[in-house]
Parts: C-alpha cells; structure tokens; sequence
C-alpha cells in the first residue's frame, strides 16, 4: 500500500524522495533535542498542596506557567508533563505567526504572542521568531474583497497590511507563479516562530521564578468538593489545589473525563500534513510565509528548507475510538499519499520548481479541532477553578502568548483584560462533545482555515440534532434552515415552486442555509416578503431555540438574588415582564434576558440562544449555599411559537377564551392561556422585535396542535411563515442590541442608551452598581448608535456584514457591529459604536452632542458610504389603530431600546 502510493505520488508531482523507506517512522519529523536542566527529578515527590497545577507541558501549558510566574505565583504553581516537555503536537507544527484572526478578541490575543515572543528574542532567549511577513494570494473576485475589508477592518484592528497586485506579489516571493492570482494581502509584521524553542524558553523563565515542572507524571484524576477544585492525583502522588488548567493539547478531551462531573472539552484530532524539502541553494531566510488560500495550502523558509503545510476542504479524521496514543512514536501516523495528493497539486502549482526539489520527507502529525474552528478557553461551567487553554488547531504558537496571559488573568483576578465570550468554554453544550458528533464535524472545520468565509457560514455536519416538535411542519413550508446551538432554526422560507423534492423518495429535501456572497444575498426576495408579512398581516416564526430557564423558591429567596443579579428592578407585579441585564464587577452584560413573574417566588427567564450555558453558569456561581433556590432549564420543554403583525390579536382571540384587550391583558405582560384545545400555553405580550404580537410557549405535546390552529385559522388573515433573517432585520430597524454582536461583557448599558433600565436605588446593591455609577460620574468612552447609509447601491455594492470601520469627519471612531438591510428605510442599516479618539488614539469622553455633530461614513470593503447617524429608536410607520400604536409604542419605551 505505502509502496503504491510512493509511487502515485511520484507519478503526480515528478518530486524525488531522498532514502524515505530507510527514515525512522518516529524520526520522520524535524528532531528536536530536549534538555533535562527544565525537569525536577522524575522520582521527585509532588509537593503536599500548591496554588496552581496546569495539565499539559506544550506551548500553552509553558505560556500559562510564564505568565502565572511574571504575576507572582511561579513558587505557587507546577506543571505536570505525562512524557516529556514540548513533545506533543509543540514540537512539529509549522510555527506560523500571523495577526489577522477572524475575530478582534483573537486579534488582540495574537498581537500579545507577538509582542511577547519578540521580548523573549530581545532577553537573547530562543524563540525562532522571525519577522518575514505573510503573502495571502487570491484567485478569484471574492477572496479580493474579503482581503478589501481586511484592509479596512487593519484600521481598527492595528494591523499593518497592503493590497499588493500580481506582480508585486511575484516580488515579495519570486519562486511562485502568479498567472491565476487576481492580487493578494501583504502582512510585514506576521513572521514565523519555533514551537518548541519558545516552550523551552517559556518553561526555563517560569521555573527561575519558581514554578515546578514534573515530566513524566500523568493525572489520573481531578477533585473537586462543592464544585471546586481542591486537588489533583497522580502517578507520582495527590496534590491539594486552588486551581488546575487543562492545557493537555489533544488530550484535553480525555482530561475532561477524569473528574466527576466530567469537563467537556470538545476536541477531535484529524491526520494534518506537513512537507519538509531538502536544503535549497539560495533559498532567501527571510521568503515570506505564502498562504494560497484557494488552494488551500502554505508555505515558508525553514532553516534552508521549504515546509509546506495545507488545510484540505475534506479532512482525515484520527484516533477515532477516542484513544490518543501516549508516545511520541506511536502518535504520528502513516502517510497517506492518496489523501494528500490534493494538497501537493496545490503546492506544485504554487511553486514550479517544487517539481525539481528533493522531498526530505512527509510528516503526519495530528492536529485537534473544536467543533465552530475556535479556540476553547475560559473557566469550565462544570466545575469552579478549572481552566481550560486548548483547541489552538494548528496556530497554537500564535495564540499561546496572549491565551496565556488571559488564563493567568482569570486565575489572579477573576476576569481578564479582553473580551473572550466567543472563545469561552460555556459556548458549548453536551452534545458538541458526543464523539461521533465530534468525529462527522471535524472532517469539515480544518477546512474553514483557508475556505472563503461568507456571512452567516453554516456547517453541513453534525445537522437534525435539536429540532422543535413542529420542525417537520416548517420543513413542508419550505424552511431553509441554520443551526444555532445545535438546534435546526428556519433562517428563511423557499417559495412553493422552489422547493426541491428528494429523487429517492419524493420528500422535500432538508435545505441548509447559505449566502455565497458579500453583495445582495440570493435570499433578499423571500426575506422581504416574511418581514412585509410581519409589519402588515401576520408573521409566524420559530423562537423555539431561545434558552428558557425557571427560577423558583419557596420564599423571597429567588427575587433576592435576581436582585443582586439584574441591574433593573426585578421585583415587579406577577404577570409583569421586566427586561433586563445580568451585569459583572466592570457593568458589562454577562446576561441580557427577559424576565416574566409567573408566580410571586416563581420566574421565567428567556435569554438567547447561544447563552444556554454561559447564563446557567453565571446563576449558578452565585446561588445560595443553602440551596433554597431551584433552577431548571426548560428551554427542550417548551416550543415557542412568535406571533407578529397587525391582525395577531384578532387570530388569537379566535382561539382563546381569554381577553386579549390590552386593558386585560397589556402589552409586556404574561398570562397563561388556553389555546386550541390546549391549556397552560405561556403567552407573552411581546415578540422582541418591536412589532404587535405575542410569544406562545407551548408544552411540547401541544406544539402540533397550536402550529395547526395557527395556521389553518390565520388563512384568511394571510398569515405567513417568518425566518431567523427576516426578525433579524426587524430588530436592526428597530435599534435592538443582539447580545454577543453589540453587548458583551465589556458593554455596559451606559455606552448603549439602556441607561433608564438600571435602577441605582434599589435596596439590593446589585453586581456591577458601583462601576456603572462611576461610569455615570466621569462620562462614556462610547456610545451605541444606528447608521443609516446613503448612496449605497442594493443590487451592485458590497454589503454591509458587520466589522467594518466608521468614520466622523474624516476620522476613524469605532467599528460596526450588527448590520442588515432596512426594508422600510430602504438603506443598509449598520448598528456599531462611536468613540471620540484623541491625537494619540486614547478615549475620551463621548456625549450625545459629539455624536449627532460629525460627519459619518462607513467603510465597506474599501469605499466609503456616507451615513445618517442616530442615537435613539426610530418608530417606524405601522398598520396598529392609532390609540392602540400609541399605546404600544409608549409601553415599549419603557421596556425596550
């Protein structure tokens, strides 16, 4: 077999492999040589109790360590390695740099590996890094313009970085043809680094500040008391603890498991290649790393050779039984050339001259992924005190530095010095972490690396998980869905002629949603007929996904703490909604939630989707110890059903005995409802998209029959089925913050005009009071606003897709971040925040004058758009009664923005 595919390879790439048969399989990598003067000595005894224990000798593991040691705990933390330091995926990855991350929080993570990896060259420590620059190459019109907003997003970012043309690409890297290219992204200040060298580097820093490495020493189990972490064993004896970090690279998983409850760590290897050459003559040392993300592979210079690397569209899983051998040996796999194959096309096409190049050989060293392509990080929701810094792909150089400092952070101070939710631990449910799960999924996120990231990118594995009572229904409506979460939410409807039938069976075929585009979307038709169905008749969609969550107690106990949670007041009529925000120590939101008081000591808690970890995890680190509060989520109990448009209340008064007149049942509020022939349907006066209606949370075994009536008897109101995209557009109309676009943990709601929902005189002195008071005092450093673009063409320009740089008179002053189109403006609608900069681009304070006094534009893609800029809701026309709008609207300003 290895014979034949040595052979294929040949035929294919015409490259001469230089004595590989006679190259140790466990050498067939760059060697590397370990030194012993990092180790205690093996038949040392752990000591009785410390501070810290991180898992895991790699990168990471001597990244946290350093850093713990440069904040004063290095006496105070160990660091236990199963093998040898620096001998797990450390030692073989390619060592690439880059700043350009998907994101500003990994960004800025990636900044700080840089700038520390350069501070340890400067001490004289060896890092390898090298300043080289980075060439990404484009073949087609789209991966231009996604490098045209790179270049715009570079301004915000502080990243340095140029549009460069074919033949400027030719003369930052002569030894690649160009004939295909279309143009490309210079990056001078990316470079390339030494994994292994840095660790070394990294662990004999910490350990001359006291930090204690153990090699050879395995955890075999985690303990914890009361849910925190109190000790740790292992094969060299029982460690008492304050703190322990999962660093173990891809063994993270499987270190999750060895506590009670197990952490869910959710990682999966895949087989991921790396090619070495042979020495080249004349080969420059400082040739730039090339990225040929339409081919899907890399190159650089590597000590006189080429290493090349690829992230292939369909990737190879590992050790899919979940064992992951412990030696180094017996962890790289066998080339399979036949899997490669695509890849060394690539790479020949690239660099002709790779044809003539002598092949040192073929490594095969696993890498792990996490289900999204993000890293994990955070404390884990299961257990207080446990950290988990793991999931870096193959870039785990690039992000150690700066994941490491914010793990140091956490565990010094309890938070850190950026906003990491998107990275957290507690984006995850149990179910992204089911093997299998994780097994399908991995075949298609090392992919996504170098794959065109177009808006709302959906993955096609790991689908029909979590899906509403009624979903097969939707799915007869022409539902094209996404998934959030793991649940299956229709984003927008197909007309009936488009519906496409299976040829196996004649069903409709499940439609995953797609864009495909950066410019007008081929979904734009169908969601404006949803969103017109929603302002003029009645739109029906499905909140099913959104978390829900009871809280309960027999005495006051549960108001108390909602109290001391929520920065509004809570302690309202039963029947009433409350809208409002779960703060931390800074005022940032952890939380934004509405809450109905179904009982006296009984609330509901609806939050969004994707914090149904995240918001159980916060409730949870602060409930009563004597467990007088009950939490349950009940987000799979219940399907909710939204309602929306002029003519609801006329369809569900139809169905209910109950009197919907506002006077009985006002807007904003809660009440129990039979509907159909079902009872104790949850009803909310409210569709949290500022149109009419209501929200039907429906025991599961009535969810059919509710759909049902709904529709049979909203016929003749022309009721219509609404997806994710068209409430989506609704809400950016209507000025509505989404929590994990424009709220986050660092936004309080001073900066985003929510100001009147925090209530300073409570008797409760809630989580974050204090903060926002001094906010109050000394002025906003930013402020929310809603941009409206002028002159920008629907059918022709880029769109708007969030992250693109504002501008007021002339000068950077913030970023966006929700976006969409305004079917009743007619424009692009871009939601974002504005700072006021001064000459050294610190901060200063932002008023509603400096705001509506500038001159705005918006940057898309590299043109700039004037825009219209407000700070307050516009309400906009509707088909309600006058008395009944006025009324509605009035209500709504006080409880939403």
């Amino acid at each position: 077999m290895w014979k034949s595919s040595k052979i294929y390879c040949e035929k294919i790439a015409k490259i001469k492999i230089s004595s590989w048969w006679n190259f140790p399989r466990e050498f067939r990598c760059t060697a590397v040589k370990h030194t012993d003067k990092f180790s205690e000595n093996e038949c040392a005894i752990l000591p009785k109790e410390t501070q810290v224990v991180i898992c895991g000798g790699g990168v990471m593991g001597a990244a946290v360590a350093y850093h713990l040691s440069m904040m004063g705990l290095g006496s105070q933390t160990i660091l236990v390695e199963s093998g040898r330091v620096g001998e797990g995926t450390t030692w073989h990855s390619s060592g690439l740099v880059g700043a350009f991350k998907p994101s500003l929080a990994q960004v800025k993570l990636a900044q700080d590996s840089i700038s520390l990896y350069q501070e340890l060259t400067r001490k004289g420590l060896p890092t390898g890094w090298k300043q080289c620059g980075s060439l990404n190459l484009a073949r087609t019109r789209d991966r231009m313009t996604s490098f045209r907003r790179m270049k715009a997003q570079s301004v915000s970012w502080n990243i340095e970085c140029e549009l460069v043309s074919p033949e400027e690409a030719q003369a930052l890297c002569p030894m690649i043809q160009v004939n295909d290219v279309i143009g490309g992204l210079w990056i001078p200040g990316d470079g390339v680094g030494d994994p292994y060298q840095t660790c070394l580097s990294l662990i004999a820093e910490a350990k001359d500040r006291g930090v204690h490495i153990y090699e050879n020493c395995k955890i075999t189990r985690i303990l914890n008391e009361e849910g925190r972490v109190v000790a740790v064993e292992t094969t060299q004896g029982t460690v008492e603890c304050q703190h322990f970090v999962n660093c173990a690279g891809f063994w993270a998983r499987n270190v999750g498991k060895l506590s009670e409850p197990h952490v869910k760590v959710p990682l999966h290897a895949v087989e991921h290649y790396y090619l070495h050459t042979k020495p080249l003559a004349g080969l420059d040392p400082m040739t730039p790393v090339v990225r040929d993300l339409d081919g899907y592979v890399y190159f650089r210079e590597n000590k006189g050779r080429i290493l090349a690397g690829g992230f292939e569209p369909v990737a190879k899983p590992a050790y899919e039984d979940g064992i992951i051998p412990e030696s180094t040996s017996e962890r790289f796999l066998p080339e399979d050339w036949d899997h490669f194959h695509i890849l060394l096309e690539q790479m020949l096409h690239r660099i002709p001259s790779l044809g003539n190049t002598i092949l040192e050989r073929l490594c095969n060293g696993p890498e792990a992924f996490s289900p999204d392509c993000k890293w994990i990080v955070g404390e884990a929701p299961e257990i207080r005190n446990y950290y988990i810094a793991a999931g870096m792909k193959t870039v785990g150089i690039s992000a150690a530095g700066g994941v490491g400092r914010a793990t140091a952070e956490l565990i010094t101070s309890g938070s850190t010095s950026l906003d990491m939710y998107e990275l957290d631990v507690s984006r995850f449910l149990g179910l992204h972490n089911n093997r299998k799960f994780l097994r399908d999924r991995v075949k298609e996120v090392p992919g996504m690396h170098y794959a065109l990231q177009y808006p709302n990118h959906e993955f096609k594995t790991g689908r029909n998980l979590r899906m509403s009572p009624i979903y097969p229904k939707l799915r007869e409506a022409g539902a094209v869905f996404g998934q959030v979460m793991g649940y299956e939410r229709p984003s927008w409807f197909q007309p009936d002629e488009e519906h496409e039938l299976d040829p196996l069976d004649g069903s409709q075929r499940y439609k995953i949603a797609y864009t495909n585009t950066f410019g007008k979307p081929p979904w734009f038709d169908c969601v404006a007929k949803e969103y017109a169905a929603c302002r003029e008749t009645i739109g029906l969609s499905d909140y099913s996904s959104f978390t829900k969550i009871d809280l309960w107690s027999n005495g006051t106990e549960i108001v108390d703490l909602l109290q001391y949670l929520c920065s509004n007041d809570v302690d309202v009529p039963v029947g009433s909604i409350i809208h409002t925000g779960m703060q931390n120590r800074r005022g940032g939101y952890e939380n934004d939630c509405s809450l109905a008081r179904i009982a006296p000591n009984h609330y509901m808690m609806i939050a969004p989707t994707i914090q149904q970890t995240r918001c159980k995890h916060w409730i949870s680190r602060h409930l009563p110890a004597d467990g007088s509060v009950a939490v349950s989520d009940v987000t799979s109990a219940y399907t909710a059903i939204c309602i929306m448009g002029p003519a609801t209340r006329q369809l569900l008064s139809e169905l209910t005995d109950t009197d919907l007149n506002p006077k009985n049942f006002p807007f904003f509020t809660f009440k129990e409802l039979d509907v159909g022939l079902a009872n104790g349907i949850r009803t909310m006066n409210l569709t949290h998209t500022g149109e009419l209606g209501y929200v039907l949370y429906i025991p599961n075994e009535f969810a059919l029959h509710v759909y049902t009536r709904l529709i049979d008897a909203g016929a003749k109101y022309g009721i219509s089925h609404s997806g994710y995209y068209a409430t989506r557009a609704l809400r950016v109309e209507k000025f509505y913050a989404f929590w994990g676009q424009d709220l986050d943990t660092f936004t309080t709601p001073l900066e985003c005009g929510r100001s009147w929902r925090v209530k300073f005189d409570k008797d409760i002195d809630f989580i974050g009071r204090d903060a926002l008071l001094k906010q109050r005092e000394e002025g906003v450093k930013r402020k929310y606003v809603q941009l409206l673009l002028n002159d920008h063409d629907l059918e022709f320009d880029t769109w708007c897709w969030g992250g693109e740089p504002i501008y007021r008179d002339g000068k950077y002053c913030g970023m966006t971040t929700t976006t969409g189109y305004g079917f009743t403006f007619k424009k692009q609608v871009c939601l974002g925040f504005v700072q006021n900069l001064d000459s050294e681009g610190k901060p200063q304070e932002v008023t509603n004058e400096y705001v509506l006094s500038g001159d705005y534009e918006v940057d898309v893609a590299g043109i700039k758009f004037h825009a219209k800029c407000h700070l307050h809701s516009p309400n906009l026309p509707t088909k309600f009664p006058d008395v009944e709008r006025d009324a509605y609207h009035a209500t709504r300003d006080q409880q939403t923005s």
